[in-house]
Parts: structure tokens; C-alpha cells; sequence
């Protein structure tokens, strides 16, 4: 039975979208000072946890997995978002190659950070973590291709000097993503929905959320305009504080590929909190779903919308990653397989996912 929950209007999750937005429009195309950005950036935060809120509403509405389409899906278009919109404001020679670093560490966070961390907070609580290894299997394998033909075939291949596309390839990866993309949703939602879904110990299907009833139409409609509103906030006010990220990370001596990382850090923020929440209620799948779900988003929707928006931005597109970063990238998708046939993992592989993660962390700051 659905359950009325309806938010009252001076709930943080409602306030927080609003103010955040009115920020937005307050300081929209203007320079601010620092204690203005400060404020913009906590408002920043405050809109990406009411942002989990509403999408982890309206995912116990539509239910499993398609709940854990919303929020990737979510995310996915920030991302894009405040790539295309850096690349348009900032210097061509930081921004060549800032979808591919973003799409990068988005991958390395998803694959080993959250993936890591889910795993961490299952098994400290019951030693054994349980999760459908037919479904998160053929998850990864699709991370794994979007990844390879995405990033890792510019740099290989002679048709341009450096790491990048032609056109005719670009064109080609762009749409093999999406199909790719699209094929999985439907596997995922229609044929194959049994297994994507969280399991018990001893194997069973759980079908639907025990511990809640979903909500109304009503609320779900609610938390869904204002997870648009929350959105649309978090995009508008990350470019605003945005010059002062780059100036921080210039300041603090790092790369300035490492604002690839922070935007990734910045948008996945939803993701990691419901992915552990998931964890702590013994919901692997779940989380598993929403790590390799959002890896697969941020390649297969980012490099064909990126792909069209070159066609209005000027200067090259830098996909193909280095030497270190494919290094990485082949050992995080071999430990991968390795923690997802069995269908079970332990502290070990938690730990195993974090440390690749920390490694990326490292290199990232000092290539």
C-alpha cells in the first residue's frame, strides 16, 4: 500500500532546493567574493543531499532497479552540465581534456570508491557480503567495454597525432555508448530485471523494499520537481563557485586535471551516500547497481553529449587516457571480476577496491 509522505514545506529537503536556486539566480554571471563563496558552496552541498533525498523517494516509488536508474541518470546530467559549461568558459588548453578526466575519475570513484566503501560497511556489520553475480557481472562487462572504446582507443589510434578521435570514430564511440547503454537499461528493466535485484543469504530474490511502503503519485511527483529544482541548483551554483575551485587547486600545487576529479567528487556525492545507506541495510545489489550504474552513465550519456557539443566548441577534444590511467583502469576492472563471480566478497575485497582508489587519489594529485 502506498504510503502518504508528504514533506511539510519548511523541511530542509524543501528549503535548501529553493534557497539554493534563488542563489543561483542571485549570483548568476557575477564575481564573487570569498565569503559569498562560501555560502554558495555550502548551499551547493545542501542542495546534493536534499537531491539523494528526493531521488531515493522516488526510486522507493518506481522500485528496484529502476530506482536505481533515477539518481545515476541524475547525476549524469550534472556532470555533463558542468563539463560542457567549463568548456565553454574556461581556457581551451584546461578544458581539452576535462570530460576525459572527469569521465575517468568518475569510473575510478564508482569502480573502487563507492563499490569499496558499500562492500566496507556490508561486511563490517555481517562479515559476508551477498549480491547477484549474473547481473552485476554483465554490469561490469559494459563498464569495461564503454571504458576501453572510449578512453582507452584514442590513444591508440593514428588517425590523430595526439590521444584523440577523428571525427567518423568519435561519431562511432559516441553511438556505440548510447546503444550499449540502452541496451543494458533494457536487459536491466525488462528481461533480465530478476537479476539486478538484492538477494538474501541464502539466494532468494527480494522483491520488493521490506522496512518502508512507497510512497503516493503525489509525493513522488513532489520529490521528483523538486530533485529538478535541486538539480538545476547544483549545476548553476558549481559553476559559480567553480573560478575559486580552479584557483584553489592552481594554489595548492595540483594538476589542473585534478578539477576532473573534484566535479566527479562533486556529482557522485548522491551516489556514495545512497549506495552505503543501501549497504548498511544489508542491500548490496542495490548499491552495487547504483556504483557500476553510474560508471556506465557517466561514459555511455557523457561522450555522445560531449561528442554533439563539439560540433559548437572549438578546439580538440582529448579522450584518450595516459599510460598511469590505464594502468589503473586494467586493474581496477581485474580486481572487479574478481570480487563479482563468486557473488560474495569480504573485508578483503573492500579493501583491495580502496586501496586502488587511494592509488588514483595519489596519482591524480602527483602524475
Amino acid at each position: 500500500m502506498a504510503t502518504d509522505t508528504r514533506t511539510p514545506p519548511w523541511h530542509w529537503t524543501v528549503v535548501l532546493p529553493v534557497v539554493a536556486f534563488i542563489a543561483l539566480l542571485a549570483t548568476w554571471g557575477r564575481h564573487l567574493p570569498g565569503g559569498v563563496v562560501v555560502i554558495v558552496a555550502l548551499l551547493l552541498a545542501g542542495a546534493v543531499l536534499a537531491a539523494v533525498h528526493h531521488a531515493e523517494v522516488v526510486a522507493l516509488r518506481v522500485g528496484e532497479p529502476f530506482g536505481s536508474l533515477v539518481l545515476a541518470v541524475a547525476v549524469t546530467v550534472i556532470e555533463v552540465a558542468l563539463i560542457v559549461t567549463l568548456m565553454i568558459t574556461g581556457h581551451d588548453d584546461k578544458t581539452q581534456s576535462l570530460a576525459r578526466d572527469t569521465v575517468f575519475a568518475a569510473v575510478m570513484i564508482t569502480c573502487n570508491g563507492i563499490l569499496g566503501l558499500s562492500l566496507l560497511v556490508a561486511t563490517a556489520r555481517r562479515h559476508v557480503a551477498v549480491f547477484n553475480a549474473e547481473g552485476t557481472g554483465g554490469a561490469l562487462a559494459t563498464v569495461a567495454t564503454l571504458a576501453t572504446l572510449s578512453l582507452v582507443l584514442p590513444s591508440v589510434t593514428t588517425s590523430r597525432s595526439g590521444p584523440e578521435f577523428s571525427t567518423s570514430q568519435l561519431t562511432f564511440a559516441a553511438l556505440a555508448s548510447l546503444a550499449l547503454y540502452g541496451l543494458f537499461v533494457t536487459v536491466q528493466t525488462g528481461r533480465h530485471r530478476d537479476y539486478f535485484l538484492p538477494v538474501t543469504r541464502t539466494g532468494e530474490l527480494i522483491e520488493e523494499e521490506q522496512h518502508a511502503d512507497p510512497p503516493t503519485n503525489r509525493a513522488a511527483l513532489v520529490s521528483l520537481g523538486l530533485l529538478l529544482l535541486a538539480l538545476i541548483a547544483v549545476v548553476g551554483d558549481a559553476k559559480a563557485v567553480s573560478p575559486s575551485i580552479e584557483s584553489t587547486i592552481a594554489k595548492a600545487g595540483f594538476p589542473p586535471s585534478f578539477v576532473g576529479v573534484v566535479i566527479a567528487l562533486l556529482v557522485l556525492l548522491p551516489e556514495t551516500l545512497a549506495a552505503v545507506r543501501a549497504a548498511s541495510r544489508d542491500r548490496v545489489q542495490t548499491s552495487l547497481n547504483l556504483a557500476l550504474g553510474s560508471a556506465m552513465a557517466s561514459i555511455g550519456l557523457t561522450i555522445p553529449v560531449i561528442a554533439v557539443a563539439m560540433i559548437w566548441l572549438e578546439g580538440p577534444l582529448v579522450l584518450g587516457l595516459g599510460t598511469s590511467q590505464i594502468v589503473l583502469l586494467g586493474l581496477t576492472m581485474l580486481v572487479a571480476v574478481l570480487t563479482v563471480v563468486p557473488g560474495r566478497a569480504t573485508l578483503l575485497q573492500a579493501g583491495v577496491h580502496l586501496a586502488v582508489f587511494a592509488a588514483f587519489i595519489a596519482l591524480a594529485i602527483n602524475p
